[in-house]
C-alpha cells in the first residue's frame, strides 16, 4: 500500500513538473481575466506545437458578421500581451483605435525564433525566416479562418522581438500593414539588419505600411544601432512607407515598452479619429466680396484642392486661413499612416445674392422662437403639420434634458431672426441625423449619419427680419444639439455664440 502511495506522489511531481516546464517552455499565460482562448498550431514548419492566445474585443458575440483588426504580439503571456491589452482598451475607449484582436504568440526558444542569423554565443539562433514562414503561412491564416480577423494585421515585438519585427517588413512587407519594433536589437551580429536594409528598403515600393521604432535616448539608440538604422530609413525608406524613431528619456531596456506601445498604436492608427474640419464648410459669396474659410486643427498631412479634385500630398499644403474670392469646391485631404484612415471634407461655395428679408411680423415679439415638442418613433423628420405637439413654448425656457420623453422625440423651433447689419452671417450647427436648419425659407444645414462634424454655412444677410425654422429628431442614445452663430461685427473673434433672446422674435 506505502508504496503504491509513494508511486501516486512520484507520478503527481512528475505530471506537475512537466506541465510547470510546457508552461515555461511556451511563456507564461495571461493570468488576468481578458477572456482570451488559449488555442494551438501543430506546425509543418516548425515540426512542433506553438500555443497562442486570442482575445477578441468584449463587444463581439460569437457568430455575429463583424471583424477586427489583428495585433500579432512577440513573446506573448504576461510580460508584454497584458500590457498591450489594457494599452489598446484604452486606446480605443477614448477613440484613437478600432476594437482589434489580440493574438498573443507564445514563445517556445525566442533565441532561435527571432533572430535572423546564427552566432556561436546563441548555439540555436538564426530560426527567423522560418518563424516568419510559420507566422505568414500558418497562424495568421488559421487565424483569420478561425477568429473574425478582417486582415488588417499590426506586428508588435521588443528587443529581440523588435529585430524581428524589421526583419518581418524588409523580407515580408505585405504580411502586416503596420510594424512597431520597441527597443529592437540592431547589434545583432554586428549590425546584420541595417546592413541589408540599404538593399532591400529601394525595392519596397507601393508599400502602403507604417512602421514605428522606439529606443532609449542618449547611449541606448547607439547600443541598440537604433541610430544606424534611423540614418539608413532617413535615405532610403521608400516613399509607400510612413515611419516614425522616438527615442524616450529615462528608461529602461524594460519599462521603454509602456510608451513605446501607447505611441506606436497611436502611430500606427493615426488618422483614425482626425477631424478634418474647416469653417464654414458651405456658403454663397458675394461677388468681390471675398470670405475667409480656417482650420483650427493641425496641418500636417493635411493637402487641399480648390477645382474640385482630391487633394494628393504634391497639392497646397492646408493653412489656418484661407481667403475664398468665387464659387468654389473645397476639398481637404489628410495623409494617414494607414490609407484606409485618409479623410476628405469637401466644402461647395457657390456666386450668391444677399438673402431677401421678410417683413416683421406684428404678432411676434422679441425674447425667444416658438418651440414645439412631438413624441413618436420616426426615422427621419416627421410632417409637422400633420402633427399635433404634446408641449410647445418659448426657447428661452427650453431645457432640453428636461422634455417629458428623452428618446424618440422631435422639436420644431420657429419665428423671426433680427439681424442688426449688412454683412456676411456664420451658422454652425451640430445636431443628430435628420435635423435641419433653415433661413427665409432657405435650407442652410442638414446633419447627417455620414459627417460626424460639426457643419456650418456662411451668406449675405442683410439688416432686417428673416424668418427661422430649426427641425431637430432624435431616436435614441446620446443627444446632440448646438447652434450657434457669428455676425458682422464678431467675424473676425473666431468665437460662435448664442443667438441672443432679444433677436429671436416668437410668441412668448
Amino acid at each position: 500500500m506505502k508504496n503504491k502511495l509513494r508511486l501516486f506522489l512520484l507520478l503527481s511531481i512528475i505530471l506537475i513538473v512537466g506541465l510547470l516546464n510546457v508552461a515555461k517552455a511556451q511563456d507564461t499565460v495571461v493570468t488576468k481575466n481578458y477572456h482570451g482562448k488559449l488555442d494551438s498550431i501543430n506546425s509543418d514548419i516548425l515540426k512542433q506545437k506553438r500555443l497562442i492566445q486570442v482575445f477578441t474585443p468584449p463587444g463581439y458575440k460569437p457568430g455575429s458578421t463583424d471583424k477586427y483588426n489583428a495585433l500579432y504580439v512577440l513573446d506573448g503571456g504576461n510580460w508584454n500581451t497584458g500590457l498591450i491589452i489594457d494599452l489598446q482598451h484604452l486606446l480605443e475607449g477614448d477613440g484613437y483605435m478600432p476594437p482589434t484582436i489580440i493574438v498573443s504568440v507564445l514563445g517556445i526558444d525566442r533565441n532561435k525564433d527571432l533572430t535572423p542569423t546564427h552566432t556561436d554565443d546563441l548555439k540555436t539562433s538564426g530560426g527567423a525566416d522560418k518563424f516568419l514562414s510559420f507566422i505568414k503561412n500558418e497562424l495568421i491564416p488559421y487565424v483569420e479562418k478561425t477568429y473574425p480577423s478582417d486582415g488588417d494585421n499590426t506586428l508588435w515585438g521588443h528587443s529581440f522581438g523588435g529585430l524581428f519585427v524589421m526583419y518581418a517588413l524588409l523580407n515580408e512587407p505585405r504580411v502586416f500593414k503596420s510594424y512597431i519594433a520597441v527597443d529592437p536589437s540592431f547589434w545583432w551580429d554586428k549590425s546584420y539588419l541595417p546592413k541589408i536594409a540599404g538593399d532591400k528598403l529601394p525595392a519596397l515600393t507601393d508599400l502602403n505600411a507604417s512602421l514605428f521604432i522606439s529606443g532609449r535616448e542618449g547611449q541606448g539608440v547607439k547600443e541598440m544601432k537604433i541610430d544606424t538604422m534611423d540614418a539608413i530609413l532617413k535615405k532610403l525608406a521608400p516613399a509607400g512607407l510612413v515611419w516614425k524613431s522616438v527615442a524616450y528619456s529615462d528608461e529602461t531596456h524594460g519599462s521603454v515598452r509602456l510608451k513605446s506601445t501607447y505611441d506606436g498604436l497611436k502611430f500606427t492608427y493615426s488618422g483614425f479619429n482626425r477631424n478634418i474640419e474647416f469653417h464654414p464648410m458651405n456658403g454663397i459669396v458675394l461677388k468681390d466680396k471675398p470670405i475667409k474659410i480656417r482650420y483650427f486643427n493641425d496641418t500636417t498631412k493635411v493637402y487641399y484642392t480648390l477645382d474640385g479634385t482630391e487633394p494628393t500630398i504634391s497639392s497646397a499644403k492646408m493653412r489656418s486661413e484661407i481667403t475664398l474670392t468665387g464659387a468654389v469646391r473645397v476639398t481637404n485631404k489628410y495623409f494617414a499612416s494607414r490609407s484606409r484612415y485618409n479623410k476628405v471634407t469637401t466644402g461647395d461655395f457657390i456666386i450668391g445674392k444677399t438673402l431677401r428679408l421678410a417683413p416683421q411680423q406684428k404678432d411676434l415679439k422679441p425674447g425667444g422662437f416658438d418651440y414645439a415638442y412631438y413624441e413618436g418613433k420616426w426615422d427621419s423628420l416627421p410632417d409637422f403639420k400633420k402633427l399635433t405637439p404634446i408641449q410647445t413654448g418659448s426657447t428661452k425656457i427650453l431645457d432640453i434634458n428636461k422634455l417629458p420623453r428623452q428618446d424618440n422625440f422631435a422639436l420644431l423651433i420657429s419665428g423671426q431672426l433680427e439681424t442688426k447689419e449688412d454683412g456676411y452671417y456664420f451658422f454652425l450647427l451640430d445636431a443628430d441625423p435628420g435635423s435641419k436648419l433653415y433661413l427665409g425659407n432657405k435650407l442652410l444645414i442638414q446633419s447627417d449619419s455620414i459627417h460626424t462634424q460639426r457643419k456650418s454655412f456662411i451668406l449675405p444677410l442683410a439688416k432686417g427680419f428673416y424668418p427661422f425654422r430649426f427641425e431637430y429628431i432624435h431616436k435614441q442614445g446620446d443627444r446632440k444639439l448646438f447652434l450657434r452663430y457669428m455676425t458682422p461685427a464678431i467675424m473676425d473673434a473666431k468665437k460662435p455664440v448664442m443667438i441672443p433672446f432679444e433677436l429671436q422674435y416668437g410668441h412668448n
